[in-house]
């Protein structure tokens, strides 16, 4: 086990699964992880530190109102790491370690894969990635955590 300011995560030689099969629902990836931080300069020092490739940070202001995140290559998928703003990091008590928050999955046809989970999930709408569209399960769906679906990538 080995703990990344706060991200639990083990450590793992097995080689990624050569052919990628679709599920019932059309997923077919998992897309990205996000994880969330008070401290986005100490997390990404630390993830660096870890040997992570960090792609880019991003300092403009998301919709859901982070100003700034960093993106790491971890094989096909994609770990962002999301500033937590500061009106949120004050209701929680101050600083805090890094910790994980939802999971983005690719979906070969995003509209049939919204279409057959119904009213359990939002509107399709644009992703902050160029070309690419993207939908959120509400909360009622009761999955635990924030889950997306999006059109892969190209």
């Amino acid at each position: 086990m080995t703990e990344l300011d706060g991200l639990s995560t083990t450590r793992s030689d097995r080689r990624p699964p050569g052919e990628r099969l679709a599920h019932s629902n059309g997923v077919t990836a998992l897309d990205h992880v996000v994880a969330i931080t008070p401290a986005l300069d100490r997390t990404v020092a630390v993830l660096r530190g870890a040997g992570l490739d960090l792609r880019r940070i991003r300092e403009e202001p998301t919709p859901a109102g982070a100003s700034r995140q960093a993106f790491f290559r971890l094989g096909a998928t994609i770990l962002e790491v999301v500033q937590e703003p500061p009106e949120a990091v004050e209701r929680a008590g101050g600083d805090r370690p890094a910790f994980f928050w939802g999971l983005a999955f690719a979906a070969a046809d995003l509209d049939a894969t919204v279409a057959g989970l119904g009213d359990r999930v939002g509107e399709i709408r644009p992703a902050v990635q160029p070309g690419r569209r993207i939908a959120t399960v509400r909360k009622e769906a009761g999955l635990g955590l924030p889950v997306a679906f999006m059109t892969p990538r190209r």
